[in-house]
């Protein structure tokens, strides 16, 4: 019998090489996010005399965002088809380290000229292609390694991660900024989250090295797939990611990110309230999705002839669809100049939220054979990410400025809804054994 095809006997370590990792992969991305004006303000300089400055500042918001975590969910994806689930961690890791280390020790303007903003669109390209395929690479990685049963507590360690990451360059920027003089933040200050992700990132190599591959011995003697394998031979399995990602990655980006801009431009919240309610509801929400992948893991309780509460990962995926598509708008209308009103509609949507993404990498991976899982789950994904979830404080903005601002949560509502039709349609997967 192959033994390496069964789950690893040290989940706890497992766990940690995916978990930290992808933690210090989210730290260093959202530390450019929430910094994002410093460095606008040393590497894109507006009395910059070239031309070239203000259209490489462009291409680097738009070519990371939306071009490049596609690409790396592929790539990386691939990698970890052909090479194992741990070598694709270890290059997203190395590769969000280098990136950070870039960004910390990018050269101003002033000092370098237009060579700057090139240094920092290159390391930009470089996380937009980390963050893309960390995704893919843990995704499979955490489903693949846990025991039975347990594919949905492993799988809602994601998101608990990439919170974590959030709050910690929220907290350390929040810090940095309360503590340097100005000038000194300008100067120096804003660099210290990038040097310090490169230094965790070294952390989370180690960790990962000493990791188990959970691809099994059958799959590493058979023949690589190729690069666009899982989109040629698996197209249906590619267009379901995209139908099941759509009403969550708009809804976790509306909520996570956009919430509190959206209760400053529409209901009048005080940006530092607005930010408060943001962090609170977001811990919140890191601690809920244990309990959200616990719940999808629970057997069938056999309380009657014709069996029992149906739990699994489907009725979570509804709850969560038609729970945002029945009450987004009413959420989002009851906003007001108020801490505890915003506090209240961001904690209510983070519950409805749990129900998509504690278990959304379980569902992921068990839609795909274990040949092209990790390239499967990757390139839809992170497409499907950059077409709604990226763009949500974009089309927020956009229908405030256009005079519309009550379009933008029946838009929310909207897509869920959609999303909520393929969860109709989705066979129950929790208690299937997992194709190895």
């Amino acid at each position: 019998m192959d033994t390496s095809a069964r789950p690893t006997h040290r989940p706890v370590r497992q766990l940690l090489a995916a978990s930290v990792g992808n933690a210090v992969e989210w730290y260093d991305w959202y530390a450019y996010t929430f910094l994002a004006t410093y460095i606008a303000a040393r590497i894109f300089p507006e009395d910059a005399d070239d031309s070239l400055v203000p259209l490489l500042s462009t291409f680097a918001v738009f070519a990371v965002g939306f071009f490049m975590r596609p690409v790396g969910g592929l790539l990386m994806g691939a990698v970890a088809d052909r090479h194992g689930r741990r070598t694709a961690l270890t290059v997203t890791i190395l590769l969000m380290g280098g990136s950070s280390l870039l960004v910390g020790l990018t050269p101003t303007y002033a000092a370098a000229g237009v060579l700057a903003p090139v240094v920092l669109v290159v390391a930009r390209l470089l996380q937009g292609l980390s963050v893309g395929g960390e995704f893919a690479a843990s995704t499979t990685f955490l489903v693949e390694s846990a025991g039975p049963g347990r594919r949905g507590l492993f799988s809602s360690f994601q998101y608990v991660s990439t919170t974590a990451g959030q709050l910690a360059a929220s907290g350390l920027t929040t810090l940095l900024v309360a503590t340097l003089p100005e000038e000194s933040m300008n100067g120096w200050g804003w660099r210290v989250p990038f040097v310090l992700g490169a230094v965790l990132s070294l952390a989370g190599l180690w960790i990962r090295r000493g990791a188990e591959e959970t691809r099994s011995a059958e799959q590493r003697r058979a023949p690589r797939p190729g690069l666009l394998e899982a989109l040629r031979r698996h197209p249906r399995e590619s267009l379901l990611i995209c139908g099941i990602t759509a009403g969550g990655t708009l809804a976790y980006y509306t909520w996570t990110s956009y919430l509190p801009t959206y209760a400053e431009l529409n209901a009048g919240v005080e940006k530092s309230e607005a930010l408060l309610a943001g962090t609170i509801s977001l811990a919140f929400f890191g601690l809920l999705q244990p309990l959200g992948g616990l719940l999808s893991d629970l057997p069938r309780a056999r309380t009657g002839p014709r069996g029992g509460v149906p739990v699994g990962r489907r009725p979570l995926l509804l709850f969560f669809g038609l729970g945002f598509a029945l009450l987004c708008v009413p959420l989002l209308h009851a906003l007001r100049d108020s801490f505890a009103v915003l506090l209240l509609v961001s904690c209510a949507g983070m519950v409805l939220l749990t129900g998509f993404t504690s278990i959304s990498a379980a569902v992921n991976a068990e839609i795909f054979p274990p040949r092209v899982r990790a390239a499967g789950i990757g390139f839809p994904y992170s497409l499907t990410v950059a077409l709604f979830g990226g763009t949500a404080p974009y089309v927020g903005t956009l229908v405030k400025e256009l005079g519309h601002p009550g379009l933008f949560p029946w838009y929310v509502a909207a897509v869920c809804l959609l999303s909520s039709l393929v969860y109709l349609r989705l066979p129950e997967t929790a208690h299937r054994e997992l194709r190895r």
